[in-house]
């Protein structure tokens, strides 16, 4: 791999992490268009850069995501009665989507990913909150949204986090406890759908070098571990600077790359 190569991978984790902390937000929304542009100037296949992007985007989220769990836990923020209820239809959904994936094409999963993005942009240039429901749902509501979640995070690599937390709190949870809850239903989801995505690439002769099914190792180790150090210094600025402001161009920021992504695959 060139240096330069690996000097942009440590510099994308050091800003997923910043933004990560700074903001709330999982780095799917940029890992996935950043690593499709990325992997097609290595020369990647066409017909299966989006499934590396997805995939190794999902693998990296695994790492920061079990950091962010364990946090979120100390500070009791988590209802681990509500995770337990949810987790098996998170993995599920999550897992079972991994294999649509590897059966769409490049282009069609752009394209998904793309409106997913250009939604999430939406609520942060709206900054619309969640409102709190009524009350609580059952579990039959609850295994069902979970699937859906988990099917839904697999086809954009996200940790679930835009679906998860405005749902609970809708639900009545509370919005600390409902980011909580969300940050530890992100770490299945993340594990669930890093194994999806190596087990359906495992039968893709055309992959390239360094590659375990659909995940691109060498971006996985470069992009992680500046993105596990640098989200904490992301969450001491919070105090620091105009959120607001940010995610407003954040989220056209995420509606940019989606449509570079989109244009690179047609």
């Amino acid at each position: 791999m060139d240096v330069e190569l690996v000097i942009v991978f440590l510099l994308l984790g050091v800003f997923v992490g910043i933004m990560a902390g700074l903001l709330g937000i999982g780095g799917g929304g940029i890992l996935v268009p950043m690593f499709t542009t990325i992997f097609i100037y290595q020369g990647f296949p066409k017909e299966s850069v989006v499934h590396i992007a997805l995939g190794t985007s999902m693998a990296c989220i695994a790492v920061t995501s079990f950091s962010s769990m364990r946090a979120h836990h100390k500070n009791g923020a988590v209802i681990w009665s509500l995770a337990k209820v949810m987790t098996p239809g998170i993995i599920v959904g999550t897992f079972s989507a991994t294999f649509l994936a590897a059966y769409l094409s490049s282009k069609v999963l752009a394209i998904f990913f793309a409106v997913f993005m250009a939604y999430v942009s939406s609520q942060m240039l709206r900054n619309r909150k969640a409102h709190a429901g009524s009350g609580h749902a059952g579990k039959a509501e609850l295994r069902s949204v979970a699937l859906g979640i988990g099917a839904i995070s697999a086809l954009v690599s996200i940790g679930g986090g835009s679906l998860t937390v405005p749902y609970l709190n809708w639900r009545s949870v509370e919005i600390r406890k409902a980011i909580g809850t969300s940050a530890a239903l992100g770490f299945p989801i993340a594990v669930a759908g890093t194994l999806g995505y190596l087990i359906n690439g495992l039968s893709d002769v055309a992959l390239t070098e360094y590659t375990w099914g659909f995940i691109y190792l060498p971006a996985v180790l470069l992009v992680s571990i500046p993105s596990f150090f640098t989200a904490p210094f992301g969450a001491r600025l919070t105090q620091r600077l105009p959120i607001q402001t940010l995610k407003r161009i954040f989220g056209v920021l995420l509606v940019l790359l989606s449509l570079k992504m989109v244009i690179s695959i047609i």
